[in-house]
């Protein structure tokens, strides 16, 4: 039997992955492949690998337990960074272990073990066509913004609203991990690109020692 892993992303807090695990767990049975570990976390997929605390164990684990396959939901679950996409995708084929895309039926490699072609150019397109995506939200959200000032309108919080702690610990997790591991501040913004002096507010406010 084919041993999997099953990864799943979703980038809010508001929002859960139950239904990905549950249709690749149907898709492994209906394969007759042995899950051997599920991984999953929330968190924006425009981050880097190397932020990613799940994804990371995750490229670690299949190097060590003789891992098969590694199944996702769809592309933009591993990856809206089209570099950090190739560059797992192609991790996994020098180790032999297979990603299967279940939205898009897709796998990259084939039976004998050699790397899908039409795998690899699906798969390139649609990188391409998510990170275009995430620019343009971006760039639609940026030029919503700007039409607002424009017309008198302000964005922000209101004057006198502070977040509770609760709310900072929940938006700002990953920065407070990495403060609880020691890293700099100067470092952490390189890494998440939030403000020194927001991370200096999620230090004091969620009371961290470093």
């Amino acid at each position: 039997m084919k041993k999997v892993v099953i990864y799943a992303r979703v980038s809010t807090n508001s929002q859960d992955y139950d239904r990905q695990i549950a249709d690749l767990r149907d898709y492994a049975k209906k394969m007759d492949y042995v899950v051997v570990k599920e991984f999953s976390e929330k968190i924006s997929g425009a981050k880097k690998v190397a932020e990613r605390e799940q994804l990371s164990e995750l490229l670690n684990y299949v190097e060590t337990h003789n891992i098969d396959k590694v199944l996702i939901y769809e592309c933009s679950r591993l990856s809206r960074r089209i570099v950090d996409f190739l560059q797992v995708i192609e991790q996994l084929t020098d180790k032999g272990i297979s990603l299967f895309i279940l939205q898009n039926s897709l796998e990259t490699l084939q039976a004998d073990g050699k790397p899908n072609p039409i795998a690899q150019l699906v798969l390139g397109m649609i990188a391409q066509f998510n990170s275009m995506e995430r620019g343009l939200i971006r760039s639609r959200m940026e030029s919503g913004y700007n039409h607002f000032r424009d017309n008198g309108g302000k964005v922000g919080r209101k004057t006198g609203y502070r977040k509770s702690q609760e709310e900072m610990r929940e938006e700002y997790a990953e920065e407070i991990r990495l403060l609880k591991k020691g890293i700099s501040l100067r470092n952490i913004c390189k890494i998440t690109h939030t403000s020194v002096n927001t991370l200096r507010k999620v230090r004091d406010l969620t009371i961290i020692k470093c």
